[in-house]
């Protein structure tokens, strides 16, 4: 008797219905948004089952876009991401768990040559076909870093105490994925 086997499918980010943010409070009083504007992954899933599902994803960090040129060209400079010698953060799954529509990944997330463990929250939003018959996935996912871990620590101190950018960043990505071949 022949046993069945999962056919592996490979997917990558739809740019044009993705988004790959991040957010951190400054003065400690309110919260800027940042995103990538360039950016992919990798995907492998067998069948349908997220479980067995194998995540490579990067991001220019030259790509950084706050609606602030001079602070876009500040968290490009050795202080932060230094885009120069750094051209990319990444992650790659090592493990995932959940079912239904409530999932965690965990892998490792590489900035400025130095990689962490981080657990994403992921919320699976299904498979549809769009109108010209291709195939897409919709992802939501997000997680909470310490910038510091990574070596992202440039701060200021504020007169009245406090600092400019808080350590804890949140990371929000809002992801369509588009099945290859």
């Amino acid at each position: 008797m022949e046993t069945a086997t999962a056919t592996t499918t490979k997917w990558a980010i739809d740019p044009s219905h993705s988004e790959i943010q991040f957010k951190v409070k400054h003065l400690m009083i309110t919260t800027v948004t940042g995103s990538f504007k360039e950016f992919n992954a990798e995907v492998e899933l067998e069948g349908d089952d997220l479980s067995n599902a194998q995540v490579n994803f990067w991001a220019d960090t030259a790509s950084v876009h706050t609606n602030d040129e001079k602070r876009d060209g500040h968290l490009r400079s050795a202080d932060f991401f230094d885009s120069e010698k750094f051209p990319k953060l990444s992650f790659k799954s090592t493990r995932i768990e959940g079912s239904g529509s409530d999932w965690k990944v965990t892998g490792d997330l590489t900035i400025r040559d130095v990689t962490r463990p981080v657990t994403l929250d992921v919320e699976w939003s299904g498979v549809a076909r769009d109108p010209w018959g291709n195939t897409k996935a919709g992802l939501n996912l997000n997680a909470k870093i310490d910038r510091k871990q990574w070596g992202l620590n440039w701060n200021a101190a504020l007169e009245a105490g406090g600092v400019l950018v808080s350590d804890e960043v949140r990371i929000l990505a809002e992801v369509q994925l588009a099945k290859q071949g």
